[in-house]
């Protein structure tokens, strides 16, 4: 089972059903095993789970799944709030993330998204979730790789606004890019590719645009911050 391939230092919790949009269709159906995602949270120098509470803010990230566990265990069991610079990640209030017109978002997703990816799952994913992701290995089943692999530089969008988010890969190649994009299950970005004009963190790890989109969270690792992002959050088109 799931518990089984857990890190040391890690413990499973079934995910529950999504309170702000019950009506939306959910990625973690029991009835597809292979897209079952966890939730994770750290533990306590003592080796016992962190107590949680009813508070929102207390609920942990959502987890990477099989192939992805061995990349959470080589991160720190405590993960810092920011880099060794000091200087990253930006970090806002959990008021970022307050009801606005279209659930966390200050509107619905674009009409028309890039890579082919799911207009649908944007919708939920971006603007009424906060716990859930997208299926680890998601992107390799639209046309993302393809499209941005000898781009260069690529810019990647909000799906609601068409604010820049981020831009990779910077400071490493597009190999190692997307290298450690297939070994996370998500697309994986590190400081200096964050457009900080227009993202923010969350005391918890929760990576967000300043207009309240649900990008995915920041799970640090031996070289430092580590975005890992929902492709369906970046999928926009520049407004």
């Amino acid at each position: 089972g799931l518990a089984s391939l857990a890190a040391p230092g890690f413990v499973l919790r079934p995910l529950r059903p999504p309170s702000a949009a019950s009506s939306a269709p959910s990625p973690c159906r029991a009835s597809e095993p292979s897209g079952r995602m966890a939730q994770v949270r750290t533990q306590t120098a003592s080796g016992q789970p962190t107590p949680s509470s009813t508070s929102r803010r207390q609920v942990p990230f959502a987890a990477l799944i099989a192939s992805s566990f061995a990349a959470v265990a080589l991160a720190a069991p405590s993960r810092p709030s920011q880099a060794s610079s000091g200087k990253y990640p930006v970090e806002a209030a959990e008021s970022i993330m307050a009801k606005k017109a279209h659930g966390t978002c200050v509107a619905s997703p674009q009409d028309s998204i890039r890579y082919g990816a799911s207009g649908e799952k944007a919708n939920y994913i971006a603007c009424y979730n906060r716990d859930y992701a997208e299926r680890a290995g998601y992107f390799l089943q639209t046309s993302w790789l393809k499209d941005v692999r000898e781009a260069g530089v690529t810019t990647y969008y909000d799906v609601v606004t068409g604010k820049p988010l981020f831009r990779a890969p910077m400071g490493r190649s597009f190999e190692d890019f997307e290298r450690e994009s297939k070994v996370h299950g998500w697309p994986s970005f590190r400081d200096e590719e964050v457009v900080w004009e227009n993202v923010r963190s969350i005391g918890d790890g929760e990576t967000v645009s300043v207009d309240g989109t649900h990008l995915g969270h920041n799970l640090p690792d031996g070289k430092g911050n580590r975005y890992c992002i929902n492709l369906v959050s970046i999928a926009g088109n520049p407004v």
